[in-house]
């Protein structure tokens, strides 16, 4: 169906809704911080809300078999991954699902293993089941891009390990993990008994150059010991509507997760099944021009940090439309979290919570129209200007 995709360039005011991205800070701060983005979600998404809207019966709803088969279609048509039917389980949230896995699959006092930093209710799941956080660091380059350590990933594993929660595309680093290290990271888990609970809600949301590998598409084997989560709420901005999916193919597991969340989690409501549903039969052309327009944020982005905001650097991400940028060179008088708070007025994410290797920076949010990013950079930067430099000695 053809649709006119939105002015990516119009500013919509979010200040004035219900919006905790913008209503979380006074007026005079710009938010680039909660993960979603500044933009209307797809047109078919609209109408197809605004039909069921009209509708005007909203009664317990059920999960829609289309929605299924869109979702199984879609899998094997994106990753060449076969999954019945059955192995789909309709949640409220990621998040959610996590959380799922953490009870489902581990006792109090056993093992959870997380690559810091990462998105922060992943490092801190383990507290809600009473677990034990085991963390395995990914390795920071020269470049600034990061890799797994296989080493230390398979060093921290110990008698009490059980589950593995990969984040992939990697919240805050950007790093889309290649088809080689997902396989190296599994085997170890196999061979340790490691079960793998894998956020992947960023998977479509992958730049040029770059491709998603779902870990559990690898191989049966993997398969059977994984909960894949996914969902169309970054994809098509759709998260307050609060819809998500896990995909489990082996019986006994997606038994064991189900329960885990029996008496507190259900199915998404109908709005958000209807929204899902609409985003991912008539949104991929408003999702490829998306993609267009946030890699050129991206990259315009990298280039205003190299130019403009000294004694900063960004490795470009390769998915996600996160900034993770290393502050530590800029001498900054705080964290850069509270200095571009205080001195730009700028609200980002503070690196400190997504824990070790976090400290020193800050998470920046691209995913809005360019001129509210470069008013938040032209912030930054004047910010920096004001801060003493340096002087290098002769």
């Amino acid at each position: 169906m053809a649709y006119t995709v939105p002015d990516w360039d119009t500013t919509i005011d979010r200040r004035h809704s219900d919006s905790l991205k913008w209503t979380h800070y006074p007026e005079d701060v710009l938010p680039l911080w909660v993960a979603d983005a500044d933009f209307l979600s797809p047109e078919p998404v609209l109408q197809a809300l605004q039909r069921r809207v009209e509708h005007g019966v909203f009664g317990y709803g059920a999960a829609p078999r289309d929605l299924i088969m869109l979702l199984v279609e879609r899998l094997h048509r994106l990753y060449a991954w076969d999954v019945s039917p059955e192995s789909l389980v309709l949640l409220p949230g990621v998040v959610a699902g996590v959380n799922m896995a953490c009870r489902a699959f581990a006792s109090p006092g056993e093992g959870v293993l997380v690559q810091p930093p990462v998105y922060p209710p992943i490092l801190q799941a383990h507290r809600h089941a009473s677990l034990t956080n085991q963390q395995a660091p990914l390795a920071r380059e020269a470049d600034g891009r990061y890799v797994v350590d296989l080493e230390t990933f398979r060093r921290t594993i110990d008698d009490r390990s059980r589950l593995f929660i990969l984040c992939n595309p990697h919240n805050p680093v950007g790093r889309v993990f290649t088809g080689a290290e997902l396989e190296a990271m599994a085997r170890i888990c196999l061979d340790h008994g490691l079960l793998i609970c894998s956020d992947e809600i960023h998977c479509d949301l992958i730049y040029s150059g770059q491709r998603h590998v779902p870990i559990a598409s690898l191989d049966p084997e993997i398969a059977a010991r994984t909960v894949t989560l996914m969902a169309p709420s970054k994809t098509f901005n759709i998260a307050g509507l609060q819809c998500a999916f896990a995909v489990i193919p082996d019986e006994e597991m997606r038994r064991r997760f189900r329960a885990a969340g029996a008496g507190l989690v259900q199915v998404p409501n109908v709005l958000a099944l209807v929204a899902a549903e609409a985003a991912y039969r008539s949104g991929e052309e408003w999702l490829a021009s998306l993609l267009a327009y946030v890699q050129d944020n991206r990259d315009h982005t990298a280039r205003r940090v190299q130019q403009s905001l000294p004694g900063i650097r960004m490795a470009p991400p390769e998915g996600t439309y996160l900034a993770w940028l290393d502050c530590r060179d800029a001498n900054l008088p705080c964290s850069p979290y509270q200095f571009f708070l205080q001195e730009a007025k700028v609200a980002l994410g503070d690196g400190h919570s997504f824990g070790p290797g976090g400290e020193g920076y800050v998470r920046l949010n691209f995913a809005c129209p360019r001129s509210v990013l470069d008013e938040a950079l032209d912030r930054m930067a004047a910010a920096l200007a004001r801060v003493p430099r340096n002087e290098t000695a002769d």
